[in-house]
């Protein structure tokens, strides 16, 4: 069983494999940008990001970060820091593991380091956090490998009740857009006068230790041991009165590198529905983006020259012209010759790709899309 994500969602995949009782692996790979490999990587570049699901007749085993380091788990277990150390030939044994963090795990256990509670309790953390990011994913492909289960197994899990808590959870999130939008956002404070008057002095303090500019809203949560949701909740209304500030690392701000500060980047979006180009802005303006709306194309199209965009989001199917007509027209001009161009399209058809790359478009963004996958592209084409 293999496709891309835009014919089947992760949902449905993830039922088909509860209802077959499949065992084996289902490899999941997104182009969408990773605040958090950037940040490690050091770079500002998009990178493909993998999971591994490990199942045992329909039923969950654990999930795996693609790139297969140790740091999701070493957040857990802060607490343990100073009882864990592998050699050197240890650390090589892992490496040679499908899933490092799991054989981690069991190396943990066979310590006494942790006990089977603590280790299946961890499990579960990283099980909802990883389902968590997949279930919101509308891009990207997968395939699943039925092959023996991974051993050893401590626990299973049902996929139903999984994707019924996750589901829910993601529709609360949403809920806080546009104030919180990244689980690796970083929270800062932004006005002590005000928490300081509203809230006991050693909840502050507590607060002044974790908003450091270095800790993001997941690692907070892995540290106070608290799904992403229950966090981002309890300082939502701090941040609505700004009294909490939400930053991107500095290695992958969403802010263009390679513009002077002078040259603030400029985005145009063109779009016949108003709640998309409301979207737009709620996502971009936020990250330093100056940014327009146009829900009318021939209007669009005459102002485009004053505006001088750096990048061009233009709806694929609109009414006059459309967003293959505007990027045809645009394409025929020097100065928009190499400018990237967007289109949002609701139907991600091959026959539609192929038609927005005849007329000129730089790729397509499927609607409705997620506030990483809007990042990840303008990130992408503005450093052109």
């Amino acid at each position: 069983m293999q496709g891309n994500l835009q014919e089947i969602d992760l949902r449905s995949i993830l039922q088909l494999i509860e209802l077959g009782q499949r065992t084996g692996q289902l490899f999941i790979e997104s182009d969408f940008y990773s605040y958090q490999q950037g940040a490690r990587e050091n770079t500002g570049e998009c990178n493909l990001s993998g999971w591994l699901i490990f199942f045992l007749n329909g039923q969950i085993i654990y999930c795996q970060e693609g790139n297969n380091n140790l740091s999701r788990i070493d957040d857990y277990l802060r607490q343990y820091r100073e009882e864990i150390s592998l050699d050197q030939q240890e650390m090589d044994r892992l490496g040679e593991l499908n899933s490092s963090e799991y054989g981690y795990l069991w190396m943990l256990l066979e310590k006494n380091i942790i006990n089977p509670n603590k280790a299946a309790d961890l499990i579960y953390r990283l099980v909802c956090e990883t389902l968590f990011d997949l279930l919101s994913l509308n891009r990207g492909s997968f395939i699943f490998h039925q092959d023996i289960a991974l051993a050893p197994q401590l626990t299973t899990w049902e996929i139903s009740p999984l994707i019924s808590k996750i589901t829910q959870q993601l529709q609360e999130w949403k809920q806080l857009s546009p104030y919180i939008q990244s689980p690796e956002q970083l929270p800062i404070l932004a006005d002590t006068a005000h928490l300081y008057s509203s809230l006991p002095v050693t909840t502050v303090n507590k607060l002044k230790h974790w908003a450091d500019g270095k800790t993001t809203l997941r690692q907070l949560s892995r540290y106070l041991d608290r799904d992403i949701l229950t966090v981002a909740k309890t300082i939502y209304p701090y941040v609505q009165q700004g009294w909490f500030k939400l930053i991107y690392p500095e290695t992958t701000n969403p802010h263009i590198a390679n513009l002077t500060d002078q040259q603030q980047v400029k985005i145009l979006c063109i779009d016949d529905t108003k709640a998309i180009c409301e979207t737009v802005e709620s996502i971009l303006q936020p990250q330093g983006y100056e940014t327009i709306s146009l829900t009318n194309s021939l209007e669009a199209l005459s102002l485009i020259f004053q505006f001088q965009p750096h990048l061009i989001l233009c709806n694929m199917t609109m009414p006059e012209l459309d967003g293959n007509q505007i990027c045809a027209v645009l394409r025929q001009l020097p100065a928009f010759r190499h400018i990237p161009m967007i289109m949002l399209t609701s139907k991600d058809k091959f026959i539609d790709r192929v038609r927005a790359k005849m007329f000129g478009a730089t790729d397509l963004l499927t609607k409705p899309f997620s506030e990483a996958e809007l990042l990840m592209l303008v990130k992408k084409y503005i450093n052109i």
